[in-house]
């Protein structure tokens, strides 16, 4: 992977930010002993081969950080290509310029250009993922899909299921459909499973995709609640809240993907 182990130079613009309530200005980090994830001049178009080539752009110059122990939402209207940004982190869309950098203490990887053997590793060991839908292998179990991740980082399997299981009741999925493969859940039993396989593992850097978009108010609380103990045990998280009452009870800042319209 390019750069997978560079010393990322501290910024030379302070952290501006703003708190919820008010968009954030594109801001760098000076001390990067935090810094868990840093995103410079990031730039995304779509290319419409059945329209003859055309280029649709989507975002330019993208530019924020996320340090540890803090939630960052991305905010805009549906469009304004807050799921691009989180895809491109991920390493699920192709990055057309610019810089992402994952970062852990001293030691960061460059996301652009990384090679798929490196992004898996990537993800297995410094950054989550909790998507709106549900993409697994067919016939395994609900407890043997939350567990995955944790058995990746080398835990056992019985320790795996356990906290795998802790979780699933936690979220209220009924014991009953734990040995069930979630293929054929309802929505919102299978954004618990989504959201128990992302939360269970200990990478520091976590994305959101609409975690709590098809869930009731009992569990939504539950989400919430997930996202503070993630904060507190020094995690960082980016994330995409449709709902307005989620967003303001779990995000610190809030930065504006209009003002990256390309």
């Amino acid at each position: 992977m390019p750069n997978t182990a560079q010393a990322l130079p501290a910024a030379q613009e302070s952290c501006a930010g703003s708190r919820l309530g008010a968009p954030a200005a594109p801001s760098l980090v000076r001390d990067t002993q935090d810094l868990l994830l840093r995103v410079e001049n990031l730039a995304k178009s779509f290319t419409l081969h059945l329209r003859g080539g055309l280029t649709l752009p989507v975002v330019s110059g993208v530019t924020f950080d996320v340090v540890a122990g803090e939630c960052v939402a991305l905010g805009g209207p549906s469009g304004a290509g807050k799921s691009s940004i989180l895809k491109m982190v991920y390493g699920n869309y192709r990055i057309d310029a610019g810089s992402v950098r994952i970062g852990d203490g001293e030691a960061f990887a460059e996301v652009a250009g990384a090679e798929p053997r490196q992004m898996l590793s990537l993800r297995r060991t410094r950054v989550g993922y909790v998507s709106q839908f549900l993409r697994v292998i067919p016939r395994v179990s609900t407890l043997d899909v939350v567990a995955a991740p944790l058995r990746a980082e080398g835990v056992d399997e019985e320790t795996a299921k356990a906290r795998a299981g802790t979780l699933l009741a936690r979220l209220n999925l009924p014991e009953r459909l734990w040995s069930l493969p979630p293929a054929t859940f309802s929505g919102g039993e299978q954004q618990r499973v989504n959201v128990a396989r992302g939360f269970i593992g200990s990478q520091p850097l976590l994305l959101l995709d609409e975690p709590t978009a098809s869930l009731d108010a009992a569990n939504r609380q539950v989400v919430i609640d997930l996202i503070r103990e993630k904060k507190a045990a020094g995690a960082g998280l980016l994330g995409i809240f449709h709902d307005a009452e989620t967003r303001e009870a779990v995000a610190d800042r809030v930065v504006d993907v209009t003002r990256f319209e390309a």
